[in-house]
């Protein structure tokens, strides 16, 4: 139990780390691959270039921020194109259904982070801990990866 509890933290916490990527490097940030276990987040993302050490930084106070602003995480689901006009990310190569779930960080009108998704997720930031960026690395050309984990 106590091991489903941490990788629903650090699931919650990937969504916010690909929102917090996307303010700090730019909307070319867009999700490749993602792995998390009960340790750790493994979080592989689009980007052209190795993130400064202040990018890092950045990117994990972003996450910490929402964390201790406790913000609700709510589902809907939705049709497949509300879901796309709401301003949810997605996989560009996946195939969807009709009907999408659509997991939300913040509130309908002011958002960190919105998200298609099937996961476990915590039901407010505040469950998460205090978010930690371990590594960051390329992976292949154009892919960078971020590995993460979350403190009590």
């Amino acid at each position: 139990e106590d091991e489903v509890k941490k990788v629903t933290r650090l699931h919650t916490a990937t969504h916010l780390l690909q929102a917090a990527l996307r303010k700090v490097l730019g909307e070319e940030v867009h999700q490749m691959g993602s792995d998390i276990t009960a340790e750790r987040t493994r979080f592989d993302f689009s980007f052209s270039r190795k993130l400064t050490p202040e990018e890092v930084k950045k990117a994990e106070e972003l996450v910490n921020e929402v964390v201790v602003k406790d913000h609700p995480v709510t589902m809907k689901e939705m049709d497949y194109e509300d879901a796309v006009a709401s301003g949810a990310l997605y996989f560009f190569r996946e195939k969807y259904s009709q009907r999408v779930k659509v997991y939300t960080v913040g509130t309908d009108d002011a958002f960190f982070s919105r998200e298609f998704c099937g996961g476990p997720h915590v039901t407010h930031t505040g469950e998460i801990g205090r978010f930690i960026i371990k590594k960051e690395e390329a992976v292949a050309s154009g892919v960078r990866r971020i590995r993460a984990t979350v403190e009590p």
